[in-house]
């Protein structure tokens, strides 16, 4: 006797059709004769978002898109999956180029949220922190090829899943399972700015009860903007074993080697050209120096090519020197492996377990003056043995490596009308950060790095977070399956330690704190329904509360003296009420939403708690408010044949602070005043996003695409004395040979993307402030890129 309940039978059947559709590769399922109720269910509209019911959340509480496996193959090859998001409503995603690859240039915010606070997932792996620097960002880890969707709550991620990060938005990475015959796929790159792009991947096909893949992707390139060039390895492994008809075991891996020269941010005066730089730059193509300018005498001139030194005797003594692109690299190494096994237990009874360790590796060089260099040295070398003085420009050297081990079990238990759900998440990250200066081979820019004369130390510390969360939900189906009720909470506790020298102080005052502490909360609630009007069109609401570890946990910890107490956990409170429809013609998604976020963190001078010293550390900054809506929705109207789609992507966003920072102090001789920023914008939060594109498939094996995207201004800091202006950027691709085929190659496809069309000069990724003028990264120059794939 079948006992599995109405809902989980109608989630089989739509798994079913799903699985069917991507199978056969069927583009438009409203031009093909099929029964009325799967029909209800599924949507297709085309090459941008090919199945509704998933890209518009159906049957979730909450407001959830997804960008689908088609819509990421149409975009620019090696397009980092964190940029695939400017797609999405609510999401303003900047980034230094046209594919993300530059980590330092990329900045998210999603309603009152930023990158930080954004839990990020792969395949049930949660991946941490978000940090560039000793994190794990989720672009180091995905190639656009191998996945099958990307998955986004805006507001409210499911409560299941794992995260210390997330304030309320959650996004899911799901790579593709290995496929059931032999064969593979390769592409090739040519782009702008010297792009080549090779990438490669192999199926094993079904082997008894084996099947797995492997791939490879090598990017390499020149920057857009100045001297110096990217370099990016990348391999992905994947191999699963059905070992009977309801479980599987799955290991997969991940391997990125990355090295990259890094391109400066500026000013408004310097992209204005008001700056008075004395290399005449400005514009957005403002960048680093190919060049080392000529030493010149004591107070000479100073030229384009020709600095005077600044102290006598020492020929790159000139603090400028610091703009030499040599002396700004960055180079990560990362490995993940997971093993995730899935069982049944008869028909009512499901669970999963996945396993995961990460090791990672790399390093940062940045410049750093004489003059600072000397006065670092001054102060440390009666202290820490082993110091050399200055001999001119100093090569900063920043290491980090760390390792990252856990296992997430979740069981799902179908009973009646329920279906419940709990399951438990571990984690240990353990993390070690080095800084130091060093001198070059006669204080000379191109000098070679001597690793044996430091000359002033900054950090060596280690930090540790041991994670536990757990979870418990029922999901209740009602009125005839039309009502679906789910009532949830998790609990989140982590115990935190930072050890070492964490900052040029401790090495001066020769102590070495050991900070601990401890964020935890055992009730954090989350509900939500779902209400089906009819079969195709849905009512949706949610609430939830969420905790998250303080973002930028390290830097917090590390900035003042270890008297200071650790601040508290960044808290949120999310609402949402939302209206979704899937019509063979249209689907769409609409939101409302508001959201509270307590304990907001800022850094800025004040008064050490219980001393007379005045320092700059992090502090709780009050609330933040938002809410807003968001809209979703394509459209393939009958009267162009099908031939034609539309899609569109509308936001709007007010995000506000809610109190004033009081006792704020602009420097460390300045007397303390209150800040008064209650009823200010959010820097970097547009009020509007909007995201629209047409697709035309005139006929087979041809389809063009035409998109816009419209950012609004936003404010560079605090105060609101300063702003970005808003831009728009027009995007295309062609995509020709869809099912041409000759020899061995079962499908040969040529595909032209062209970014930024119109050449858009814009400021995109903000370095915000609290009152001081923000710096920019400009976006990039119009790209073009020519791919050539073929599957075998």
């Amino acid at each position: 006797m079948n006992t599995m309940p109405r809902s989980a039978s109608r989630r089989l059947k739509q798994a079913l059709l799903t699985a069917t559709i991507l199978a056969v590769g069927t583009p438009v399922l409203a031009q093909q004769a099929a029964p009325a109720d799967q029909v209800d269910m599924v949507v297709v509209t085309g090459k941008r978002v090919s199945e509704a019911s998933i890209a518009i959340g159906t049957d979730q509480a909450t407001a959830t898109v997804s960008i689908t496996r088609e819509a990421l193959l149409s975009a620019p090859a090696g397009v980092t999956g964190l940029k695939m998001l400017e797609s999405l409503p609510g999401f303003n995603v900047q980034a230094n180029d046209a594919l993300g690859m530059y980590e330092f240039g990329n900045s998210v915010s999603v309603r009152a949220f930023n990158f930080q606070q954004i839990g990020f997932l792969l395949d049930d792996i949660p991946m941490g922190r978000s940090d560039q620097f000793g994190g794990s960002p989720i672009y180091r880890y995905v190639d656009n090829e191998n996945l099958l969707r990307v998955t986004a709550s805006a507001g409210a991620g499911d409560v299941a899943l794992p995260s210390y990060a997330s304030l309320g938005p959650i996004v899911d990475y799901f790579t593709q399972a290995p496929s059931q015959t032999a064969g593979g796929s390769a592409s090739y790159t040519r782009g702008s700015d010297e792009l080549k792009r090779t990438f490669l991947r192999l199926e094993s096909g079904k082997v008894g009860p084996f099947s797995g893949y492997v791939s490879g992707s090598w990017i390499k390139g020149d920057l857009w903007r100045g001297p110096g060039t990217i370099d990016r390895k990348h391999y992905e492994g994947k191999l699963r074993w059905d070992i009977g008809p309801a479980s599987s075991l799955t290991f997969q891996t991940v391997h990125n080697d990355y090295f990259d020269y890094d391109s400066p941010s500026i000013t408004k005066a310097q992209y204005n050209g008001s700056a008075g730089d004395i290399f005449g730059r400005s514009g957005r193509d403002f960048a680093y120096l190919g060049y080392v300018p000529v030493p010149g005498a004591v107070g000479s001139a100073a030229t384009a090519t020709s600095l005077p030194m600044t102290v006598a005797g020492v020929p790159y003594s000139n603090a400028n020197y610091n703009q030499y692109y040599k002396f700004a690299v960055n180079k990560r190494k990362d490995h993940l492996y997971g093993l995730t096994f899935k069982t049944a237990i008869g028909e009512n009874i499901s669970l999963t377990s996945t396993a995961y360790y990460e090791d990672k590796a790399g390093y940062g060089v940045s410049p750093e003056a004489y003059a600072t260099s000397l006065a670092s040295y001054n102060a440390e070398r009666l202290i820490v043995a082993g110091l050399t003085a200055p001999k001119g420009l100093q090569y900063g050297l920043s290491g980090v490596d760390g390792k990252r081990k856990g296992v997430t079990a979740k069981g799902e238990w179908y009973v009646g009308i329920n279906t419940f759900a709990a399951g438990v998440w571990l984690e240990d990250d353990d993390y070690h950060r080095t800084q130091a200066r060093y001198n070059v081979a006669n204080g000379d820019p191109d000098g070679t790095p001597l690793l044996n004369e430091p000359v002033h130390l900054q950090r060596n510390y280690t930090s540790t977070r041991q994670t536990t969360q757990f979870f418990l939900k029922d999901t209740l189906s009602l009125l005839d399956d039309d009502l679906k009720l789910e009532v949830g909470f998790k609990t989140l506790d982590v115990d935190y330690e930072i050890s070492g020298y964490r900052n040029p102080a401790d090495y001066i005052n020769s102590r070495k704190p050991s900070i601990k502490t401890n964020w935890s909360d055992s009730f954090l609630p989350q509900v939500g329904m779902v209400y089906s009007v009819g079969p195709r069109d849905q009512i949706f609401a949610s609430y939830s509360q969420n905790m998250a570890l303080p973002r930028g946990a390290d830097d917090v910890l590390s900035a003042a003296s270890p008297t200071v107490t650790p601040p508290d956990a960044e808290t949120s409170t999310n609402i949402e009420l939302g209206y979704r429809a899937n019509r063979p013609t249209f689907n769409a998604s609409f939101v409302v939403y508001k959201t509270e976020f307590k304990n907001r963190l800022q850094q800025f001078n004040t008064i050490v708690p219980g001393s007379t010293t005045v320092e700059s550390f992090f502090q709780n900054v009050g609330a933040v408010e938002a809410s807003g809506a968001e809209f979703s929705g394509q459209w393939k109207p009958e009267l162009l044949a099908g031939k034609v789609y539309f899609n569109t992507n509308l936001s709007y966003n007010k995000a506000e602070f809610q109190d004033d920072i009081l006792n704020y102090r602009a420097s460390a001789t300045a007397s303390p005043a209150i800040l008064a920023i209650k009823g200010k914008k959010l820097p970097d939060f547009p009020e509007w996003i909007f995201q629209g594109g047409v697709t035309v498939e005139p006929t087979d094996g041809l389809v063009f695409n035409l998109s816009g995207r419209l950012i609004d201004n936003r404010f560079t800091n605090f105060i609101n004395n300063e702003k970005a202006g808003g831009y728009m950027i027009w995007n295309a691709y062609v995509d020709m040979g869809d099912g041409f085929g000759f020899g061995p190659f079962e499908q040969v496809k040529a595909r032209v993307n062209v970014d930024n069309i119109f050449d858009t000069d814009y400021l995109g990724t903000i370095g915000t402030t609290v009152n001081t003028a923000a710096t920019f990264r400009p976006g990039s120059h119009r790209t073009i890129q020519f791919t050539l794939s073929a599957d075998f």
